[in-house]
């Protein structure tokens, strides 16, 4: 990734003199960017769902030291396509099932853009309020004390968040974000009817909004005596099953254990997620279920 013998051999153009926050500059590198993104979502079901690489197969591949000169963009988004996403489990991808992602909407990256850009600092807004003397009599009377400072903000480490979620809401309106949650709910109904179809398999507890909690029945393995040791093979076998189906990377779920009773959670709620998305999902697990009832 990035050698810096590579590079200084083959130069890149880039003068000694660098403007990190050259206005044409920044055009050009956001365009490639948003570009690249909008193509790895445009193509996120293509990748295994959970990362497939080995622990520390990164470090084998970066340079020892920085590079010394500038390294052009495309040769940077060259290595993340190589290296970087090899190593991603894909959250936004629609056949995550895992746990419900948050951020996947062009508001919500867009809103993230304007808050960088723009860097916003809270704490802007409060120097502008200390100066007023009426919002100083009133935050004062309401303490009743020494006025500290610091307590009249947002905590500066943490992002703020507030322009992201402004964008979203501005963007969609409540109508459409509540069109877009009841699909998910939706699609989990239709998941949930698609198990208990298949006698093999049981809904463990009730479908909380989009999140089906299900097994194999012991009573769907060979050997079951209607005993503590039916409840332990099937705790056994479902962890197995679970633990082949993600990893194979078509789909990725979690797990739960709720008084002894290991549970897969199907959890819908990827941005990206459709009816055939789930539809496949569960012909993945039957498929799985199939090859290890076969193997016992």
């Amino acid at each position: 990734m990035g050698s810096l013998a590579s590079f200084n051999e083959l130069g890149n153009g880039y003068g000694d003199h660098v403007n990190p926050l050259d206005p044409e500059e920044f055009r050009r590198q956001g365009h490639m960017i948003i570009d690249f993104l909008a193509d790895y979502y445009q193509n996120i079901e293509k990748y295994p769902v959970l990362s497939q690489v080995e622990p520390g197969y990164l470090a084998k591949r970066l340079p020892t030291t920085a590079p010394y000169v500038a390294e052009p963009v495309e040769a940077i988004l060259q290595d993340v396509q190589q290296h970087i996403i090899p190593g991603i489990t894909h959250w936004q991808s629609p056949n995550y099932f895992a746990y419900f992602p948050s951020s996947g909407s062009v508001a919500g990256f867009l809103g993230e853009m304007l808050s960088t850009g723009f860097n916003v600092d809270p704490s802007s807004l409060i120097k502008s309020l200390s100066t007023n003397p009426e919002y100083l009599r009133n935050k004062a009377s309401d303490s009743k004390q020494v006025v500290d400072y610091k307590d009249w903000q947002i905590t500066l480490s943490r992002r703020f968040r507030a322009m992201k979620l402004w964008l979203v809401l501005r963007s969609y309106g409540v109508a459409n974000l509540r069109n877009f949650l009841r699909s998910h709910v939706k699609m989990a109904k239709r998941f949930e009817e698609l198990v208990t179809n298949d006698a093999r398999f049981e809904v463990v507890v009730p479908r909380y909004f989009a999140m089906v909690c299900f097994r194999v029945s012991p009573s769907a393995l060979p050997f079951h005596d209607n005993d503590d040791d039916d409840e332990t093979r099937a705790n056994e076998f479902n962890r197995k099953l679970l633990e082949t189906i993600n990893a194979a990377g078509r789909i990725y779920a979690t797990h739960a254990q709720v008084d002894g009773i290991y549970m897969i959670r199907f959890a819908i709620g990827a941005s990206l997620t459709e009816d055939k998305h789930v539809t496949m999902a569960w012909k993945v697990v039957q498929e799985t279920v199939d090859a290890l009832l076969n193997n016992l």
